[in-house]
């Protein structure tokens, strides 16, 4: 596994946004397929001793992908992408946020766009994520229930996952 690959983790109060670049050693097909298919998803997004369970995914323009994330005693979090604009292998963008178990948004908590585009190199492929919320508080929010380090922690899962299917 190349050590030297890139993340970058940044926060901007000023126009409510969060960007994550991060990159993968593995070609862009793979790459797409595991932001983008339930059973790779469901084998990387939550962070250990987390996990997730996919209950319902159509990824395609007006579909959506809720999912709960399973704590170590059988909890459930519930979330929900709606998926806006997909262009296959190079960006997509959906509307995400907690809801209950039947889909429907928790106005409790934030909501952000999320855009995700793929930029593949030499033998990686630079996922950058920026996720615009509507509010500082919101922002914040999301900061202090562990955003950063969850979302790292599955970024760093999906590396093992992505090198377990490279090397089939």
């Amino acid at each position: 596994m190349n050590s030297n690959l890139s993340f970058d983790f940044s926060v901007d109060r000023e126009n409510n946004t969060i960007s994550v670049k991060r990159e993968f050693n593995a070609d862009l097909e793979l790459v797409w397929k595991a932001w983008t298919t339930a059973e790779l998803l469901d084998q990387w997004w939550g962070p250990k001793p987390w996990h997730v369970e996919t209950k319902t995914m159509d990824f395609s323009e007006g579909g959506y992908w809720h999912y709960a994330m399973v704590g170590p005693e059988g909890e459930k979090h519930w979330s929900r992408a709606d998926y806006l604009s997909i262009t296959k292998e190079i960006s997509y963008t959906a509307k995400d946020g907690f809801c209950d178990e039947d889909g429907v948004m928790n106005p409790a908590f934030p909501q952000n766009l999320w855009q995700s585009s793929f930029h593949p190199k030499e033998g990686e492929v630079e996922v950058d994520v920026l996720l615009t919320f509507d509010t500082l508080a919101d922002l914040e929010q999301t900061i202090n229930m562990g955003f950063k380090e969850g979302f790292s922690i599955g970024l760093q899962q999906l590396d093992e996952l992505l090198l377990t299917l490279t090397n089939k």
